[in-house]
């Protein structure tokens, strides 16, 4: 047994950044003449507990299959405490270490008990590959740990032999042409925050790309929580008609953010704190890559779902997650607060979809880019050229003229202070509901759109008078959509 009291896990927490490394199961040679081994360990866990606890697991050569599978104690918390929660994940010889993508075979959280890795197919959430000889590491995530404490126990079984046949990822391609065959500069529709079987969603990955057709979208994300195992199928599910990008949730302590348009197979840690001042090192990993990082739900109330990061360096903010909600009011007010400092970081909607009764598609991305291609929707998404939609039954458009000149969705219309600048919403699909028009001096604008048929609203203003523009859509207290700003004014 390995037991790890309160005093061990403080002391070697604070040596090593909140993360305790057991002693390790040792696994001998000799074990493979009876073709198989297996070896359990159990232990506790306080408390006040770190935020990672690793097991090293000595392999020996010969093998050609990992299968590891763990349960723990849930024992009713006291009024006001978290139950216990414990998330599980593994990395193989190559390392563990922060950032170490080459040593990173899986993560499933807390949706799965067991997982098997071989050569030749793996459990959803994990990476198919050879077994290599060496110390590999079953990491432990205590989410939340009651009062009580947490018992866990981990069992252990290594196969010998030889590998099987090596599994043949089949990624989607970076672009598609559309549901009318052209694929050029037109307004596509996507929904940018997703999950599957591959970490805590009951959808396969046939299912998430069925429902986004239904729902009318023209591409997707992919991001499973702080795995990139879903980037070697998701090709069989693509076509002409819908682009499917790679992307990740990166699921830390102190905040989810999203990881859009990663290289297929490539992996963001998310073992850091902001105190820890890591999120800049990977945030950059991800603009290395070609990829933007996205808050996600920021004022989520789910035990660390909370942003607390700050939104430097990042690439846009997750305004409406999932049916609208007060969470959602809170995060519009404060990204409206920071247009109006002249901090502008673009917003998206997405659905965070998991299983039924979850949306596809509710609410999602529609973006100006020149092609249907991954490079292009994520130029569109940067640019702040992006409105939000309830579903693809609503449309818009927005802009903004004056003196001669015209500007759209997350641009600028350079003019003097004093032109007159007419801005137009038209709205269609969303019958009997309410306009508002908000610049940086907050609603300015109101009217009711008609009960069937498009309807179209104009504003007069000024620059001096409204450093920007946007257009929220509402039914009631609901949003139906919502833009990005369109910017009034010379800059500088």
């Amino acid at each position: 047994m390995t037991d790890v009291n309160r005093r061990h896990l403080l002391v070697t927490a604070a040596a090593a950044g909140a993360a305790v490394v057991l002693e390790p199961l040792v696994f001998t040679a000799s074990a493979s003449a009876a073709g198989r081994a297996q070896q359990s360990v159990t232990g506790h866990i306080e408390y006040g507990a770190p935020d990672w606890v690793y097991v090293p697991i000595e392999v020996p050569s010969g093998v050609n299959r990992i299968s590891v599978s763990y349960s723990y104690d849930k024992p009713a918390p006291p009024p006001g405490y978290a139950g216990n929660a414990l998330d599980i994940g593994v990395f193989d010889n190559s390392g563990y270490d922060l950032g170490n993508a080459a040593g990173f075979r899986g993560w499933s959280g807390g949706f799965r008990t067991s997982f098997t890795i071989s050569a030749s197919d793996a459990t959803p959430g994990y990476l198919p590959g050879p077994v290599r000889r060496g110390t590999w590491h079953v990491i432990f995530g205590p989410y939340t740990v009651a009062p009580q404490g947490l018992n866990w126990s981990l069992t252990v079984e290594l196969s010998y032999g030889p590998d099987g046949p090596a599994f043949v990822p089949r990624p989607a391609p970076p672009r598609a042409t559309g549901r009318t065959g052209q694929g050029g500069r037109a307004w596509y529709r996507g929904d940018m925050h997703l999950h599957t079987v591959h970490s805590d969603g009951r959808r396969l990955p046939a299912e998430v790309a069925a429902g986004a057709r239904a729902a009318g979208l023209d591409y997707i994300v992919s991001t499973d929580h702080n795995t990139s195992s879903a980037a070697a199928v998701w090709g069989e599910f693509a076509g002409p008609d819908l682009l499917i990008i790679d992307g990740e949730e990166i699921t830390t302590r102190n905040g989810h953010y999203t990881a859009l348009g990663l290289p297929p197979g490539t992996w963001i840690d998310w073992r850091y704190r902001a105190v820890d001042g890591g999120l800049a090192r990977f945030v950059q990993q991800i603009h290395r890559a070609g990829g933007l990082a996205v808050a996600a739900h920021p004022l989520a109330p789910c035990v660390a779902c909370g942003w607390k990061f700050g939104y430097a360096g990042l690439d846009a903010v997750e305004v409406w997650n999932g049916p609208w909600t007060l969470d959602d009011e809170a995060v519009l007010a404060g990204w409206d607060n920071l247009l109006v400092a002249g901090h502008w970081i673009p917003a998206v909607g997405d659905s965070d979809a998991h299983s039924e009764p979850q949306v596809i598609g509710l609410p999602h991305t529609v973006v100006l880019a020149e092609a249907l291609d991954r490079r292009s929707i994520l130029a569109g998404v940067k640019a702040g050229r992006a409105w939000l939609a309830e579903s693809s039954a609503v449309d818009l458009t927005f802009g903004a003229s004056g003196s001669g000149r015209s500007a759209g969705i997350g641009e600028r219309l350079a003019v003097g202070d004093a032109t007159p600048v007419t801005v137009t919403l038209t709205v269609d699909g969303a019958p009997s509901t309410g306009v508002r028009l908000i610049t940086d001096q907050g609603v300015r604008s109101t009217a009711a759109l008609p009960a069937s048929g498009p309807g179209t609203v104009t504003w007069t203003t000024t620059p001096r008078n409204s450093r920007y523009v946007r257009a929220e859509v509402r039914r009631g207290d609901t949003m139906v959509a919502l833009t990005n700003p369109i910017f009034l004014g010379r800059q500088g």
